[in-house]
């Protein structure tokens, strides 16, 4: 019998923690580098080292334990570890598949590069650029006899073809709503470039949707690539409130999403899990931003496939073939549970305990608590996955609706403008 696999996972947040209970399961050893000794992760690790996710030398370390070395996220110090791979350490996906994907300016270029459909953007920077100056009427001719006067300094103007609302994002750093803001007029912009470094943020046009979609995707080391359903996502303040899987897709609209994923994975060579959160409306599918890593979106899967993303990740990374992804229950519904008062730093194994009790008794609910410290307002403390039963579209979209409701009962939203609740 050959030793269980070892792999070493950089993160120990609570996608760690899903994936060393996934690893247990599995009997893979999970060795895992994360600064908090109270981090979710810890706690199913085989080993852990207590350091930034940025210390090089603790990744050295972490890659001595094990066959091959993950990330729980994309804040990752690529050429701090280029040393590391130099020396052959094993990193899936590799950190030349990473290079494109660790800030949302990098992925706008790579989708543009491969001519995938995705908003139109420009660098922030870019609206301190003088504007093209007009041709003379007369051709020119008698430019040299007008003396120029001296240049004024500019106004901050918006690139051609892009006007207000827009989206503007902190290329890297950003999560869950946070490095993100609305820009619908000139002293919103002039407002932001107040406050930041123009050079780390990019601006988007403000895309008209109908719903938001997501899909987990996987390339395995032999080049195969698989996907989980297609979900619809719906967001509360820019942070992820629920997802329905599946979402009821044309078959052309899920094989499109599917050929995104698997040219994406393919050209980058990229082995491991690559999560998709993409637009619909009436332009079509648009992407709307890559995430390395499995993903929220993604959760559902633990209990409603066969496959979980972590599974996926795990096969990937050690090396094993994978195989497609099949619900085992006709959808599920996945609700994120966001902090919804204002507490301190509570015993986090106490914390909402009566409203995870409720959770946990509802029919076919599967409730999942990161165990946190501090329950901070809007922050991701936890989930749960309620199983569905009706198999047509429509009754399974109105059963998941009224399971929302049911949650919504027990876990209130966050104080702020109420979700839409509708499809």
């Amino acid at each position: 019998m050959g030793a269980a696999p070892s792999i070493g996972i950089v993160g120990g947040g609570q996608l760690a923690w899903m994936l060393a209970e996934a690893a247990r399961r599995r009997g893979v050893e999970l060795h895992v580098q994360t600064p908090g000794a109270q981090d979710p992760a810890v706690s199913l690790a085989t080993s852990v080292i207590q350091a930034d996710v940025r210390d090089v030398a603790a990744t050295r370390e972490l890659a001595s334990r094990c066959s091959a070395v993950s990330f729980e996220n994309e804040w990752v110090d690529l050429d701090g570890l280029a040393p590391l791979a130099a020396d052959g350490v094993r990193f899936f996906p590799n950190l030349e598949a990473l290079r494109p994907l660790v800030c949302k300016r990098s992925q706008r270029e790579l989708l543009n590069r491969f001519n995938l459909p995705s908003p139109a953007w420009f660098p922030l920077e870019r609206v301190h650029e003088p504007p093209e100056p007009a041709e003379p009427a007369d051709g020119g001719s008698n430019a040299a006899a007008i003396p120029n006067p001296a240049p004024a300094a500019a106004s901050p103007q918006l690139p051609p073809g892009f006007a207000y609302p827009l989206m503007a994002k902190a290329a890297s750093g950003g999560y869950d709503g946070k490095g993100t803001a609305v820009l619908r007029s000139d002293a919103d912009l002039d407002g932001l470039l107040a406050r930041v470094d123009a050079s780390n943020w990019i601006v988007e046009e403000f895309v008209s949707f109908e719903l938001e979609l997501a899909v987990v995707a996987a390339r395995d080391q032999f080049g195969d690539v698989v996907c989980l359903p297609v979900v619809q996502t719906h967001q509360h303040q820019q942070v992820c409130d629920w997802v329905l899987a599946p979402y009821e897709a044309p078959h052309a609209l899920q094989q499109a999403v599917r050929n995104m994923a698997a040219s994406l994975l393919t050209a980058l060579n990229y082995v491991g899990v690559l999560s998709i959160e993409l637009f619909y409306g009436p332009r079509g599918l648009m992407i709307n931003e890559l995430a390395p890593r499995t993903h929220n979106s993604g959760h559902y899967s633990i209990e409603a496939c066969d496959l979980s993303q972590f599974d996926l990740q795990l096969l990937a990374v050690s090396g094993q073939q994978l195989s497609e992804p099949a619900l085992q229950s006709p959808g599920a519904l996945m609700v994120n549970l966001l902090g919804f008062e204002a507490r301190g730093a509570e015993d986090p194994a106490a914390a909402y305990e009566g409203q995870r009790q409720a959770l946990a008794a509802l029919p076919d609910a599967h409730l999942h608590w990161y165990g946190k410290a501090g329950a901070s307002l809007g922050r991701k403390l936890g989930h749960v996955t309620l199983l569905l039963q009706q198999r047509d579209p429509a009754a399974r979209r109105q059963e998941a609706m009224e399971r929302l409701e049911q949650v919504r009962q027990i876990w209130p939203l966050p104080p702020g403008s109420e979700a839409d609740q509708s499809a």
